[in-house]
């Protein structure tokens, strides 16, 4: 009894509680931004952009950032000599619709725990995912041609501090059985058939998440040979989830926009 209330003491719980309440984001590195009064419209970070998600609009000179390609590296800021770029602690940033995560990013509606459908969720996830479900909600993780860097932010979701079990969800060894498939990668040649077996044999009503700028538009290897600009030219995708990698965070509240969709 001793030994277990010094190992209590000891090792305090370390699950965190995210996203049933806030998640303290002051030491993430998410979204970068551009503020428009300080852009000189120089064009050296378009120049320098590793995977060219930042864009100008030549007719009205507005300048912005693709985030479904923008692979959050910070070169825009580091080159930045106006100060103009920032990079922010934002990384609830997935999206059911593509083009909100497009080129309008300086009036992109923001997304945050006040959402009405996240805090709809959020307020008993394990009783809407059995209520949508009849059980817990399984996922399949698929990778379609990645670097394994998303793979290993999924991963983390198991691990003792992220505990994604404790929400009702966990991962199953084969599509058959599972609800929603987390798509990493670009969909290279080799996989593409691959990917659409996976999602055929994947039960209806079936959800799929797209994990990462390779997965949402090709990322740094889009309008290579052996890619796809996106998974959505091969399986219909419900939800995007940008980054390189995305946090584990913020693949549980592309998770959660997923569940809204089908709810």
């Amino acid at each position: 009894m001793f030994n277990t209330v010094k190992k209590i003491i000891k090792y305090p719980r370390v699950t965190g509680d995210y996203p049933n309440k806030p998640l303290d984001s002051s030491l993430f590195i998410g979204k970068p931004e551009i503020d428009l009064s300080k852009c000189n419209r120089c064009g050296e970070c378009l120049s320098r952009c590793p995977s060219n998600a930042i864009v100008m609009d030549k007719t009205s000179n507005n300048i912005g950032i693709n985030y479904d390609e923008c692979i959050f590296c910070a070169l825009c800021e580091d080159v930045c000599q106006s100060e103009a770029v920032k990079m922010t602690n934002s990384f609830e940033l997935a999206e059911k619709d593509k083009n909100k995560l497009r080129m309008n990013t300086l009036v992109i509606e923001e997304k945050n725990i006040s959402d009405p459908d996240y805090e709809i969720i959020c307020s008993d996830l394990k009783a809407n995912i059995k209520k949508i479900f009849g059980r817990s909600l399984q996922i399949r993780e698929v990778d379609s041609g990645s670097c394994n860097g998303c793979d290993t932010e999924i991963n983390a979701l198991n691990n003792p501090f992220n505990d994604i079990e404790r929400l009702g969800i966990s991962f199953v060894p084969s599509p058959r059985h599972a609800d929603m498939l987390l798509v990493t990668g670009t969909a290279v040649r080799n996989m593409q058939n691959a990917l659409i077996k996976a999602y055929n044999a994947t039960p209806d009503p079936k959800i799929v998440v797209a994990v990462g700028a390779c997965a949402c538009s090709g990322g740094i290897f889009k309008d290579a040979y052996a890619t796809s600009n996106g998974i959505d030219s091969i399986v219909p995708v419900d939800v995007y989830v940008p980054g390189c990698p995305p946090r584990p965070q913020a693949i549980i509240y592309g998770i959660l926009k997923a569940l809204d969709r089908v709810r």
